[in-house]
């Protein structure tokens, strides 16, 4: 007693002091490490980078509260505090935290356009996060492959760009469920405003016309000798300058079209509803919303969020590690994915105190932080201060803000989010992967979005499983006399592999007279369980009352001593196969 007691002394004061150390608060804290090198030079292309952001940010806000069927300005309140919280305590110089396309479409999912359920689920969000985070469960977004990913975020850009029909061509009263919105969006098709649809098809086209401007590569063709003029470099910087705020330019330019004619009386257009200016109210999010005349409180509160309390969170990690990762290793630095969701965590805790929905990486306003020239992540702080100002004097003019125009920046957006060019990928390298995004696909699109990746993740874990079960073998023979069966495992057997290593070890020598010596060729084998030792005992005690040799070679030093502890009758392992032959060849001419 008094020994353990010692050893849990010794651990509690390593604990204490590791946490206590400069080291340990410099991972926690990251803006400790890098905050004291800071100058003048980093400061410039933060700020450049952070009003760039600033920028994007604003219709994309606008427009994503509308995918999560808020109220605009929710869509701001969600794009300010994760800039400042994760300047402090995110990793990575280029993620930008706030609301995405994906989430938006989760939250309206699970919120049902209830804003009290959509801060409360950001709430839920962010403490499940925090608490992934301390407990290091990051590991478990693996659990989602690539095919899965690809499948939902596909299916999700089909259902987001579908869902923006009704904005596009001025439609009302239509359904938010995929199949109903398609089949209402076609009903209502002679109710068509035609001024919206006019207007939602041009600026469409012209945000495509400005994105591919902005990606095109000027220099493909020019001599790399021939330095640029004045012109050129002016000329380039102003159309990747339009082209990187496209969405908010496009915004300004018909909201004050649309607010003209509506001072003369002119309303052709449909509007966003009227947005009220100034900050969100600060406190704790509230968990009870009147519905139908009655209070929802408790129990049937967190009922209506559902799987959302959930998945949504795992999504949102997954998105902010992905695309972290990514831009990190484009930048060549490094990130950590557990203080990724600690800083995740924590922006989301933090923002639903101040009217946010849930938030997460987004990859455009990434890519434009990274392209712009951002240092640190103190060019977040920037981008979140422009948001705030945005609030404090512009808000009453986003009424004037038609709607299609917010339609065609949300199907912009995601255009790219479907990932058609990886199905013939994956139909020439690995076919079952086709069926997991396929099925995977189908089910977010037609029975929903927690449904389509538990059945994506499934579907992939029995396949995966499937691999255990049946692991590939190949089966040799020695052409001698008597001839000589080689069965070659390509990589570790475990427990669901066990009654196949039985019938294929029984088949390659005893599956007809006369009987075959079989030598296992364990050169690839790494890893057994005790399972499939018992299954192997069992063959060499097979194979031993029928008097035929069962050999193993190959075999590296600890799978031989695990063998051997199993106590297996007539076990003979060899270094190779050329002496378990050799051994068999004797053993044949001794017995003849």
């Amino acid at each position: 007693m008094a020994a353990v007691l010692r050893k849990c002394k010794r651990n509690g004061v390593k604990l204490v002091q590791q946490t206590c150390s400069v080291r340990f608060l410099k991972k926690r804290l990251p803006i400790v490490g890098w905050l004291p090198k800071y100058n003048l030079e980093k400061f410039q292309g933060d700020l450049i980078a952070g009003l760039t952001v600033g920028l994007t940010v604003i219709p994309q806000g606008l427009a994503y509260a509308a995918v999560a069927e808020l109220p605009l300005q929710y869509g701001l309140y969600s794009a300010f505090m994760g800039c400042f919280i994760y300047c402090l305590f995110g990793t990575s110089k280029d993620v930008t935290l706030g609301p995405t396309a994906i989430i938006s479409l989760m939250t309206a999912e699970y919120a049902k356009g209830e804003p009290k359920l959509a801060i409360a689920l950001c709430l839920c969000a962010g403490l499940v996060q925090f608490t992934m985070g301390v407990l290091q469960l990051g590991f478990l977004v693996n659990f989602m492959a690539f095919p899965v990913i690809s499948g939902y975020m596909s299916a999700a850009a089909v259902i987001i760009g579908c869902g923006q029909l009704k904005l596009i061509f001025g439609l009302k009263n239509v359904r938010r469920e995929f199949i109903w919105n398609i089949y209402d969006t076609f009903r209502k098709i002679p109710e068509t405003n035609h001024w919206d649809l006019t207007l939602g098809i041009i600026s469409f086209v012209i945000l495509l016309i400005m994105k591919w401007l902005k990606d095109r590569n000027w220099d493909k063709n020019r001599d790399p000798f021939t330095p640029l003029t004045t012109r050129q470099r002016v000329g380039r910087k102003a159309i990747w300058l339009i082209g990187t705020g496209r969405n908010a330019l496009i915004v300004i330019v018909t909201t004050i079209f649309a607010g003209v004619l509506f001072s003369n009386n002119i309303r052709p257009f449909t509007m966003t509803k009227d947005v009220p200016p100034g900050f969100p109210d600060v406190g704790p999010p509230s968990f009870s919303y009147e519905h139908n005349n009655r209070t929802v409180e408790g129990e049937e509160f967190f009922s209506h969020l559902g799987a959302g309390i959930a998945v949504l969170p795992l999504i949102a990690i997954l998105e902010t590690i992905a695309y972290g990762k990514a831009f990190a290793s484009r930048n060549k630095y490094r990130i950590d994915a557990t203080q990724e969701l600690l800083a995740l965590g924590i922006a989301n805790i933090v923002s639903s105190f101040f009217g946010s929905y849930p938030m997460s990486c987004s990859c455009s306003r990434t890519a434009i932080n990274s392209t712009s020239g951002v240092r640190t992540p103190l060019g977040g702080i920037f981008a979140g201060l422009l948001v705030i100002l945005a609030l404090a004097f512009i808000m009453p003019y986003f009424q004037y803000i038609p709607s299609a125009v917010l339609g065609a920046v949300i199907i912009a957006s995601v255009i790219n989010m479907f990932e058609y060019q990886v199905i013939p990928k994956q139909w020439r390298i690995h076919k079952p992967d086709l069926l997991v995004w396929i099925v995977c696909f189908l089910c977010v699109l037609f029975l929903g979005i927690q449904f389509g990746i538990l059945v994506g993740v499934g579907l992939g874990l029995i396949i995966e499983l499937y691999g255990l079960a049946k692991p590939g073998t190949k089966v040799d023979t020695i052409d001698c006399c008597p001839k000589i069966a080689v069965v070659r495992f390509d990589k570790g057997l475990s427990f669901p592999a066990s009654d196949f290593i039985v019938t294929t070890i029984h088949d390659a020598g005893l599956d007809e007279p006369p009987y075959k010596p079989v030598i296992l060729d364990f050169a690839h084998v790494s890893h057994l369980d005790f399972s499939v030792i018992r299954s192997l005992a069992l063959s060499v005690e097979e194979y031993g009352t029928n008097n035929t040799p069962l050999y193993f070679a190959c075999v590296n030093r600890d799978l031989e001593g695990k063998l051997k502890k199993a106590s297996i009758k007539n076990l003979q392992c060899f270094p190779t196969v050329q002496l378990a032959t050799e051994a068999i060849l004797g053993k044949t001419y001794n017995d003849s």
